[in-house]
Parts: C-alpha cells; structure tokens; sequence
C-alpha cells in the first residue's frame, strides 16, 4: 500500500465504489474457484509483482492471475467486500484494522502472504548521521494519520523522542512525552516530504515518495524502517471465509517465493523491501 492515504469520508468511499465497480464490470469468475484469480492492487510496487507473477511464475503453478489496478485505496477493498474481484494486494494491517472498523467490512490478510515493506526513512540535505541532529532541530512529518504515526515510532526507535505509554497507531506530536533534543516538528502532506528536505533539518519520507526523489532508504536514509516484524508490511487480503480458495493459496506461495524476492531486491533498490 502506499501508505500516504487517509480512509476517505462516506461520500468519496461511495463514489469511489461505483467508480470501481465500473471498473471491475460484471466479472463472474469473481469467486469462481474454477476460473481466474482476479486482483485489485495498487499499481507500484504491489501491480508491478503481480505482473511480474503473471508473466513468469503463475502458469507454471496451474495459477490464472487478472491484475486489476487501482489508483486509490478505498477500492480495493469495496471491490473486495462486494465479490467484485477475489482478493487485494495494497495494504498493511493498521490500514485494514481501521477500513473495516469504519465501513463494517469484514476482510482479512491471508495467512502467510505477508510480503513488502515500503520503510519510512529519515533523510536530511545537512546531516550525514543521526548524531549531528542539533537540539531544537525541525523535523518533517506525513501528516496523514498512520503515516505520522509510524514516523514517531521510527523516530522513538532510534532514540530521539519517547511517545505516552500505550500510544497506538494513530500518535501525533502531542502524544511525544520525551524530547531531549527538543526537536520540533512540521506536518506536511506526505507527496511534499522529498521537496521540504531544503526547508528543514530532516524529514521522514515514505518509501515510494523517496525512490520517486531518488533517495534510498538503504543508502540515503539516516534511519529506516526494518521489515522484520512490521505492522505495516503489505499482504494479500480476502473476504473473510475465502483465506482457502485454491487459487489464493497459490498465488500467496507465489508472492513469497524466492523469485518475488530478488525481483523486489533488484527492481526498487530498498525503497521496497521483501517482508518474508
């Protein structure tokens, strides 16, 4: 999932279903054991893989795969929930966990189809490392809800500030109970992170915004998320009752085979990164 998005109000989540549906169309395989698996994904990196399974990997596992891509993250899920298409590939589970308690849905990650991490970094034109941060040092935030969230974990993780006990996935600057270098804190539209790194002393970027401004998170980063035991690694996710279905099970063996992993490793040069 990229995951700068905010769930969108009422209004737009049914604006965005019709336009999915209209998408979609009426695919009766949807749900069909015995014809293809179709997809909805978002299309970098998540389209990207599923292409990639169905140009070279898919066959050969008896695997029909439609990909179907979205470009917003309400979709995908509606599309979902509705038997529009089989499954999704786009989100991570804070991401889900919040969806469904807000739309009632009830769609779930298939076990074992755990499979990228876009790792939020910290980057800065002025500081070569974490150390040279100097008190009272403005740092740039995504200000959508979960982004900013993991942007103070990765922050708290690394020493420079202590969040409340108990804060979830939704902190923001004020739940920050420890900030020895006082360092303060400008919110700002996740896609706008790369172009304010001349205006602050560092700023926290997503993976595909970075890889987009041409920063890596595993060269260019001063500090970057790790995918062992992230919550906000993306999966495949279906309707709830539908985790084995045949062509699921297969296609979430395909996404964390070895031949997904080094196309992750040699196509997106750690602004993706394999979770498996």
């Amino acid at each position: 999932m990229r995951n700068t998005a905010k769930i969108t109000t009422a209004v737009l989540a049914a604006g965005a279903l019709t336009l999915g549906l209209t998408a979609c169309g009426s695919d009766q395989d949807a749900g069909n054991a015995d014809g293809p698996l179709t997809v909805a994904a978002t299309p970098t990196p998540q389209g990207e893989i599923l292409t990639y399974i169905k140009d070279n990997l898919a066959a050969k596992a008896g695997l029909d795969l439609e990909v179907k891509e979205f470009t917003d993250y309400v979709t995908p899920n509606t599309a979902v929930q509705q038997g529009e298409v089989d499954a999704n590939y786009f989100q991570h589970q804070p991401y889900l966990d919040d969806f469904n308690k807000k739309n009632g849905t009830d769609i779930v990650a298939v076990p074992n189809a755990t499979v990228h991490l876009e790792p939020l970094g910290l980057y800065s034109q002025g500081v070569k490392k974490l150390t040279d941060l100097k008190k009272g040092a403005t740092i740039a935030l995504p200000n959508d809800t979960t982004n900013e969230a993991r942007a103070l974990k990765l922050l708290e993780a690394n020493g420079l500030i202590g969040l409340k006990p108990g804060v979830g996935y939704d902190a923001t600057p004020k739940d920050v109970a420890s900030n020895p270098k006082g360092l303060k804190f400008k919110e700002l539209e996740a896609a706008q992170l790369p172009r304010s790194l001349s205006d602050v002393d560092a700023a926290v970027i997503n993976g595909n915004y970075a890889l987009e401004a041409k920063l890596s998170p595993a060269k260019d980063a001063l500090v970057a998320e790790s995918a062992k035991d992230n919550p906000y690694a993306n999966f495949l996710a279906v309707k709830k009752g539908n985790e084995d279905d045949p062509r699921v099970r297969k296609l979430a063996k395909l996404l964390t085979s070895a031949e997904v992993k080094k196309f992750i490793q040699d196509t997106y040069d750690g602004a993706v990164v394999a979770a498996f």
